[in-house]
C-alpha cells in the first residue's frame, strides 16, 4: 500500500496543479479585479507635489461631482504614452482629472515632468510612499479610477487611456453615473 501511494500522490498533485494552472491561463491578465468598484474612495491625504502652491489632493476632494483619479510617475513609459491623451482631455473639459504622482525617487521629477508636458490635473497630490496607491489597490501605473460625484469608484482602467479607450469604454461608464445625491 505504501508504494501504491508513493506513486499515486505524485501523480495526484501534478494534477491538481495542472488544473489551476489550465485554470489561469484562461484569464485575462489586463483584466484585474477592482475591489474598491463600488466603493468610496480609501481615506488619503496627499500633500501637493513641490513647486505647485494648491492644498494637494484627498479623498474628500472627490465629492461633488464626477472625476478621473489617474495614478502616474515621471518614470512611467505608459504614462508618457498617455499624457498627450490627458491634455486633450483637459482641453476639452470633459471631466476633471486629479493626479497622484507615484513613487518619485526625486521630488523634482513629477513635477519637472508636468512643467515641460504640461499639467492636465485639477489637484495633484504627492505620493512617494505608495500610501493612496496601496490604498486604491494600484498594481503599476498608469491606472485610472472613475469616481462618481458621491466619492464612490465606478470603474479602474489599467493602462493608457487613448482616445478608443476613451470612446469605447470610460465614456459609457460616465453616461451610466447619476449626479450626487440623485436616485
Amino acid at each position: 500500500m505504501n508504494k501504491r501511494l508513493m506513486f499515486t500522490l505524485p501523480l495526484m498533485v501534478f494534477l491538481i496543479l495542472a488544473g489551476y494552472f489550465a485554470v489561469g491561463l484562461t484569464k485575462d491578465p489586463k483584466k484585474l479585479p477592482n475591489m474598491l468598484k463600488g466603493k468610496p474612495v480609501p481615506d488619503f491625504a496627499l500633500k501637493p507635489i513641490k513647486g505647485r502652491d494648491d492644498k494637494g489632493f484627498a479623498s474628500t476632494d472627490l465629492k461633488g461631482e464626477t472625476s478621473l483619479v489617474n495614478i502616474f510617475g515621471s518614470w512611467c513609459v505608459a504614462c508618457q504614452i498617455e499624457h498627450p491623451f490627458l491634455m486633450k482631455l483637459k482641453a476639452e473639459g470633459a471631466v476633471p482629472i486629479h493626479g497622484i504622482d507615484w513613487r518619485e525617487e526625486d521630488p523634482d521629477a513629477g513635477p519637472d515632468w508636468l512643467n515641460k508636458h504640461g499639467d492636465p490635473y485639477a489637484l495633484v497630490g504627492d505620493d512617494p510612499r505608495s500610501k493612496a496607491a496601496i490604498a486604491f489597490g494600484v498594481t503599476g501605473a498608469p491606472e485610472t479610477f472613475v469616481v462618481d460625484g458621491d466619492g464612490v469608484v465606478r470603474f479602474k482602467y489599467v493602462g493608457p487611456l487613448n482616445a478608443d479607450i476613451w470612446r469605447d469604454v470610460i465614456e459609457p461608464v460616465l453616461r451610466q453615473i447619476k449626479p450626487p445625491g440623485a436616485s
